[in-house]
């Protein structure tokens, strides 16, 4: 019971970041590899103002309209000039190497190396549940990450802002004939998926020490979630996120505990081989 919670938890914060990073994919068509650093430059934010404010509440509104801004920004003054030049998406994808870089040198120069953590629970204590040890930031987290998943899923399904982002996502060119103006709706998901990233950032801020290179261990497990699920799936891939979650958390029962970072590389490697659709992901090359 307690691996299978820890997978939970895990596979939670996972999914924030994936399909995050999976709905920037599908409405802009490339990988958008600085979503890891949205996750990092929000939880080093959300310990910015809770250190200034000492309120849990300001530093989370504080993240959420900064973190927005920031994905805004990035898709305005770096990917939207390289796709009216037409840019091929390996050049994207450096670029989005070249942001991640940057965000984490920025972030080091102004916090240091020193390990951070915002200390709003004090020493912490388990609460036991069918066996299993939960404290309150766990708890915390898979009841905020389930309320953010159903929230993406009406606002996906049931708002025409969400119909209009799966038309772009489905058929950039159809929905401009249509009368929707994809550019906004591509920026539109730079906004949103930062948006996520930054709850997941509190999230870890709330309960894990902070490091500058988090971003990028939290976007390789977003991006193993969202492969395998299916990166072209939104549903699928929080369902592939948890599948990461459960298979860390059950294979260091089976192996050391160092190897828990390799089985979401051996995870990524197999899928990308054998299944690159991931599970329930669709091929959109093979639509006639």
């Amino acid at each position: 019971m307690q691996l299978l919670f820890n997978s939970v938890v895990a596979g939670s914060i996972y999914a924030l970041v994936a399909i995050g990073f999976s709905l920037i994919f599908q409405t802009n068509r490339f990988m958008h590899f600085a979503h890891g650093s949205a996750v990092v430059f929000s939880a080093y934010i959300a310990f910015h103002f809770f250190s200034l404010s000492n309120s849990l509440l300001i530093a989370i509104i504080a993240t959420l309209i900064l973190s927005s801004i920031l994905g805004y920004l990035m898709h305005l003054l770096i990917y939207y000039p390289l796709q009216k030049k037409k840019s091929s998406s390996v050049i994207l994808l450096i670029a989005s190497f070249g942001i991640l870089f940057l965000i984490d040198n920025g972030l080091l120069l102004y916090f240091g190396s020193g390990i951070k953590n915002i200390n709003y629970f004090g020493p912490l204590r388990g609460m036991e549940f069918f066996g299993a040890l939960i404290t309150k930031p766990q708890l915390i987290i898979v009841l905020s990450s389930l309320l953010c998943l159903i929230f993406i899923y009406l606002l996906m399904t049931k708002t025409k802002l969400g119909r209009n982002l799966r038309a772009v996502a489905d058929n950039n060119d159809l929905a401009n004939i249509m009368g929707i103006e994809s550019k906004k709706y591509m920026a539109l998901s730079f906004i949103i998926g930062s948006v996520l990233a930054s709850v997941a950032g509190v999230l870890i801020a709330l309960e894990q020490t902070l490091s500058i290179n988090m971003g990028t261990t939290y976007m390789i497990k977003g991006f193993t979630g969202a492969i395998i699920g299916g990166v072209n799936s939104v549903p699928a891939s929080i369902l592939g996120s948890y599948i990461v979650g459960l298979a860390e958390n059950f294979g260091v029962w089976f192996l050391p505990s160092q190897f828990k970072e390799a089985i979401s590389f051996i995870l990524l490697f197999l899928f990308l081989l054998y299944k690159p659709n991931g599970l329930f992901g669709i091929d959109k090359s093979s639509r006639k």
